[in-house]
């Protein structure tokens, strides 16, 4: 069978190989769709963290069941299946609470390990869910709307609220759907025009804001002065998470999704004041993927995903889809 793998920075090649043999415990996966994420752009730069080469890429999947023993979701072969990439120890304090998204010994596929970046995969029964109502579209953007599903329910957000999400990324443009269909009115904050306007026409978002200097103002314009009461990142950009607390009212909270590598300063008077309520959101769980099947038929997923090719294809394409010029939302790769 044919993969594409990340032999280093820079670098990917197509190979061939033997198909993997199931294991007890394992369902044997015939990948039709890979979603390309933050993640896969940064492992092919050369800048993400923890990461080895060479890599088989992909954790977005769209997948069909081609084998599986008995399993507790009575899934079967033939079964089309959404793959939650995250693999829990289980054992763990953060598991043992039902925070299997922040396991301490979590691996991702195609991060820890090889990903679905090839015809077939193996991967424990445990981490699917059946969707045969889904497309092949749907289904790779199950993964990235859950991050969004998982950062709207640590932040409990309730109908009524004004929210501004920062960033008008795959992530970004997730939380602000997942806000609107919780009943919260939505602000979408980035510096790309583009990205703005497809906040506005297609995810139907109440405000869009300029990032800069004069944002605070317009906010408290939108606001009446009070501003928002839940702010999310979803950039990682040191200078975007710096200027979140600025947005957000007293009593409020601030949800750090995007990741960023080094240190965040804060004047501790300005957020003590606020009381603010600072928490982070990684990953997601079962409840937040189910979620986001349950509702994905609000989603506008045609519109997200701006740029597909065939696996054969996607070597010659995937320098393109990190340069802003060319309008990718979100890329992906047919398998099947």
């Amino acid at each position: 069978m044919k993969y594409i793998v990340c032999e280093k920075p820079g670098e990917f090649l197509l190979k061939e190989k033997d198909p993997p043999v199931r294991k007890a415990g394992e369902a044997l996966l015939q990948i039709n769709k890979v979603g390309i994420c933050g993640t896969d752009l940064h492992a092919y730069a050369g800048n993400q963290a923890f990461f080895t080469y060479p890599r088989i890429l992909g954790h977005e999947l769209a997948s069909v069941v081609l084998e599986i023993g008995a399993n507790e979701r009575g899934i079967k072969t033939g079964d089309r299946v959404v793959v939650m990439p995250y693999l829990s120890c289980g054992t763990c304090i953060a598991c043992k609470h039902g925070k299997t998204n922040c396991c301490t010994n979590i691996k991702v596929l195609g991060v820890h390990g090889d990903g679905g970046m090839q015809e077939q995969i193996t991967v424990p029964s445990t981490i699917l869910l059946k969707a045969n109502h889904l497309s092949d579209n749907e289904m790779a953007i199950v993964e990235p709307l859950a991050i969004g599903a998982h950062a709207i329910r640590r932040a409990s957000i309730q109908k009524g609220e004004t929210v501004a999400i920062v960033g008008c990324g795959p992530i970004g443009i997730g939380i602000m759907k997942l806000a609107q269909i919780a009943g919260a009115r939505v602000i979408a904050i980035d510096t790309n025009e583009e990205r703005m306007q497809y906040a506005k026409e297609k995810i139907g978002v109440d405000f869009i804001v300029k990032a800069g200097k004069e944002a605070v103002t317009e906010i408290e314009n939108i606001t009446n002065g009070d501003l928002c009461t839940a702010v999310f990142d979803a950039t990682g950009n040191k200078f975007a998470l710096e200027d979140c607390p600025n947005y957000m009212s007293h009593g409020g909270r601030f949800i750090l999704v995007g990741l960023s590598k080094g240190e965040l300063t804060y004047a501790h008077p300005k957020i003590h004041a606020k009381e603010m309520t600072l928490m982070c959101s990684r990953n997601a769980t079962t409840e937040d993927f189910e979620h986001v099947i349950n509702v994905l038929d609000q989603f506008p997923t045609e519109s997200f995903i701006t740029h597909s090719v065939d696996f054969t294809e996607m070597i010659s394409h995937f320098d393109s889809w990190l340069q802003p010029e060319t309008g990718v939302i979100k890329a992906s790769v047919n398998f099947n």
